[in-house]
């Protein structure tokens, strides 16, 4: 984690919380430094998922809970498991595969940062290995 991706990714997502973007703002507030915002994460779970599903996936739902924070520095590692798979619904386009349940879990140097759930329809292809 850079701080410009933590600063960024707060920005991005308009949250002007001081603590993502301010380091005496965070520590008058008791933490070490600025820290990752949930939005961020979020975006970091989805690709995550993306990037295993294909090209042609598409989320329907994150739901994610946050832990300990990510700092500057810190180095998170996403893991994840296919909890339920369902087929495509009978007359769905051949575009259309299977919808996957996936539990997610990100990992940093202070314990667990992310825990959570998303759910994603593959492209026609079925499900990646």
């Amino acid at each position: 984690m850079t701080r410009t991706l933590i600063v960024s990714g707060a920005l991005a997502s308009r949250d002007f919380q001081d603590v993502h973007h301010d380091a005496e703002a965070a520590k008058d507030k008791g933490s070490p430094d600025v820290f990752m915002n949930i939005l961020t994460t979020n975006g970091l779970v989805g690709r995550y998922v993306t990037a295993w599903a294909g090209p042609h996936a598409v989320l329907r739902k994150v739901a994610i809970r946050l832990g300990a924070p990510n700092h500057p520095g810190d180095t998170m590692a996403l893991s994840g498991r296919v909890t339920a798979v369902t087929p495509p619904a009978p007359g769905a386009s051949a575009t259309e595969g299977a919808t996957v349940e996936i539990a997610v879990r990100g990992d940093n140097r202070l314990g667990t940062h992310v825990t959570g759930s998303v759910t994603v329809t593959l492209g026609g292809e079925g499900v990646p290995a």
